[in-house]
């Protein structure tokens, strides 16, 4: 399979036509100034000159605000610039990002004309109530439209949602879930919730009417939705805010994060969490009393296994006293996980040595 790389373009808050309590475009993209033909340019340029795969798949990515509610002037000069690109064969496709009810079929044959290949549509919920105390300013029936046409038009279509929006239970969140494989997206973002400075939700926070998930509450409710996305076989691309400048940990200067489940890498804590699982139900299934235990798998899942910080192996050791031996095999498949007893307590009271340090 070849590696795809992505070129983003940020339009923050171009076209978006309300505050939702969550968001200021400005601060999470770190871009202030309205993006012209010639940053496009020069942006794809930039990466272009970074890639190291020249066979790789390349793609031009408009993200931030929403790109279809630009005047249609200012969107057709950003998108001939990709467009050139992809005529010379330099890239390979453009993907935009936008709100479900600015997706209309004259947009989206306008956008065929550019060869966009795909639309992601910043959903969040499909729980009216929960898009009307965030000020969202759609229904999930403009969800559903849009994500029909858009399939229609022969796009391919992507989704994003978020947990621990305001009166957002897990239950929401899940059954978000379970309404958006049903209009069919090819892939998913999922964002926690982070409270950011200058917003109205910032307010809310600092009356004490907001609470933010714990970084735990997240992983959980995270791993169980792309669990879920997973059997439905949609790809989940991006779990939390792509970190910036100014997207970081709240008690670093310069961040515009206030409070909320941020971390460098929470997909990595997600993927982590899922994999110790795993480990965790074959070690209940080991019925001789086990002092270390040697846990093969694929060396691209080493990272996973041994977790952030080598957490998973620290509660291994802590919840069930043993010590953790991790082997790489490059002949495991992605989803074979072996864990096998190496010294049992018996064979480790055995040994003189270890005798002698008793």
């Amino acid at each position: 399979m070849k590696k795809q790389y992505i070129i983003p373009i940020f339009v923050p808050h171009l076209g978006c036509p309300n505050d939702c309590t969550f968001c200021n475009q400005r601060q999470i993209s770190g871009q202030q100034k309205k993006v012209t033909p010639q940053d496009v340019k020069n942006t794809i340029e930039y990466y272009l000159g970074l890639f190291k795969e020249k066979e790789a798949i390349k793609e031009v990515a408009f993200f931030g605000g929403s790109f279809t509610g630009i005047d249609v002037e200012t969107q057709n000069e950003l998108l001939e610039v990709a467009y050139e690109y992809v005529k010379q064969k330099k890239i390979d496709s453009i993907r935009i990002s936008t709100r479900p009810d600015y997706i209309d079929r004259q947009t989206l044959k306008r956008l065929k004309k550019f060869k966009v290949k795909t639309i992601e549509l910043g959903v969040q919920s499909t729980n009216d109530y929960i898009l009307q105390k965030c000020k969202r300013g759609h229904t999930y029936k403009d969800v559903k439209r849009a994500s029909c046409l858009i399939r229609l038009y022969g796009f391919r279509l992507g989704h994003q949602m978020m947990v621990g929006l305001p009166d957002s239970t897990r239950l929401d969140e899940m059954n978000t879930a379970r309404d958006l494989v049903k209009l069919r997206p090819k892939m998913m973002r999922i964002y926690p919730v982070l409270v950011i400075k200058d917003t109205e939700l910032e307010q809310e926070y600092l009356r004490g009417e907001y609470e933010p998930l714990t970084l735990r509450q997240a992983v959980e409710i995270c791993k169980e939705l792309s669990q879920f996305f997973e059997k439905k076989r949609v790809k989940v691309i991006r779990i939390g805010l792509q970190s910036t400048d100014t997207i970081m940990s709240s008690e670093k200067p310069g961040s515009v994060v206030v409070a909320g489940p941020y971390h460098e890498n929470i997909r990595q804590l997600v993927s982590s969490s899922y994999y110790y699982d795993m480990i965790n139900e074959k070690i209940k299934k080991i019925n001789t009393k086990a002092k270390e235990i040697k846990i093969t798998v694929n060396p691209q899942l080493v990272n996973e296994i041994v977790g952030y910080k080598r957490e998973n192996i620290k509660k291994i050791k802590e919840n069930y006293n043993l010590d953790v031996k991790v082997e790489q095999n490059w002949k495991y498949s992605l989803k074979k996980i072996e864990v096998e007893i190496t010294k049992t307590y018996k064979e480790f009271a055995d040994d003189d040595e270890n005798c002698v340090k008793g």
